[in-house]
């Protein structure tokens, strides 16, 4: 991947819309935990820290070495990120008079090149309780509201990159020219060139599992959904038959499913296997009513059922997972028991932005184009 813009999140529910904007800029992004350490690659553009829904002056606050991080590329803080990075370069966050939350209209203050071709009175929109008091020293106050007097500011001097944040959240639709902003950042403060399409996804990512993955086998449980065929059709075009699918019919699949999905994954060439356990999930469902009591007896039946089968496969190494990121950070913080089995990195990129660009692209099957995610818990949790 020659560039990249990070995103740390640090918990914000608006953090793959972060990820849509920077991608529908045509610039290729990865969202990580902020706790997770991360190298500075070479094409490594810029970093962006999401919001939270945390307070930065609560006891174990989510934290990073911002410092650290402008010493080597450019950082966009929003909302949170904004504010932890106004408190610790010595600035004050502290409890607003009123939560902030809505549309707000933006005062630009100064000229900067985050807000070129932004006009000058725009819709904004604000979601957070704590807000900046007071600036640090060497910072520039660049924005403000009627209701906040910090909405965007930068750091002062050229001793380091640049370093901007926000109280407003410009990746949401009600902010009317947030993409603008984005923009502005990954292009005119970055230097990103605007190259990456969900080709070069494609070919990059085929190109790093194969090298990730070597001649090892590789065992995932597919779902019939987006996510799930995007990521085993890049993995079986890097290691074609070393990949071993398996496809579990719960029960609960729409009307002739079963058979659609196998049929469409033995088009695009992939070794899968179909397991029919309809009356296993029928058995353990019959009499539950409860939504979330049936959840979690599906859930961990397909467990059992997939351990079952996965034995049955001589050699394997490795597991593969496609899914979109919030479901990747649910279940490798769950006690799911995957055994020795590790996870390729390159299967959990793609998060719905990408995942659904990316299963737009041929050779990608026509068929599954239009699906959502995959069946899984969700049909029969319905109470209508």
């Amino acid at each position: 991947m020659s560039e990249k813009i990070l995103i740390l999140d640090y918990g914000s529910q608006y953090t793959q819309l972060i990820a849509r904007a920077v991608r529908e800029a045509n610039v290729y992004c990865e969202i990580i935990p902020y706790h997770k350490p991360f190298d500075f690659e070479p094409g490594l553009k810029g970093i962006i820290l999401s919001g939270s829904p945390c307070s930065v002056n609560e006891e174990g606050a989510p934290d990073s070495d911002i410092r650290s991080f402008i010493e080597k590329v450019p950082v966009l803080g929003i909302c949170y990120g904004a504010q932890l990075t106004a408190k610790k370069f010595g600035g004050l966050v502290a409890k607003s008079n009123k939560r902030e939350y809505g549309r707000a209209m933006l005062k630009q203050l100064e000229t900067d090149i985050l807000f070129e071709d932004v006009v000058a009175d725009s819709q904004v929109w604000m979601s957070h309780s704590d807000t900046i008091k007071e600036l640090p020293a060497g910072f520039e106050l660049l924005a403000n509201t009627e209701s906040i007097p910090v909405a965007a500011f930068r750091k002062s001097g050229k001793e380091t990159k640049a370093l901007y944040g926000v109280q407003f959240h410009p990746e949401v639709y009600h902010s009317k020219e947030g993409k603008k902003v984005l923009r502005n950042f990954l292009v005119k403060i970055c230097g990103c060139s605007q190259d990456w399409t969900p080709a070069h996804f494609i070919t990059d990512t085929v190109e790093a599992l194969k090298k990730q993955i070597g001649d090892r086998k590789v065992i995932m449980a597919l779902s019939g959904g987006v996510d799930s065929t995007v990521a085993a059709t890049l993995i079986h075009r890097a290691i074609g038959k070393n990949l071993y699918g398996i496809f579990v019919d719960n029960g609960v699949l729409r009307k002739d499913e079963f058979q659609h999905v196998l049929d469409t994954y033995a088009t695009i060439g992939l070794n899968v296997k179909g397991i029919d356990a309809k009356e296993r999930f029928y058995t353990k469902l019959a009499g539950k009513t409860e939504p979330e009591e049936k959840r979690k007896i599906i859930g961990s039946l397909f467990i059992d059922v997939f351990q079952e089968e996965s034995k049955k496969v001589a050699g394997v190494e490795l597991l593969g997972q496609g899914t979109i990121y919030p479901d990747v950070i649910e279940s490798v913080s769950s006690s799911w028991p995957l055994g020795n089995h590790q996870i390729p990195s390159q299967c959990r990129r793609p998060s719905r932005s990408p995942a659904s660009g990316t299963g737009r692209t041929p050779p990608f099957p026509v068929q599954r184009r239009g699906k959502e995610s995959g069946p899984g818990t969700g049909y029969p949790c319905r109470n209508d």
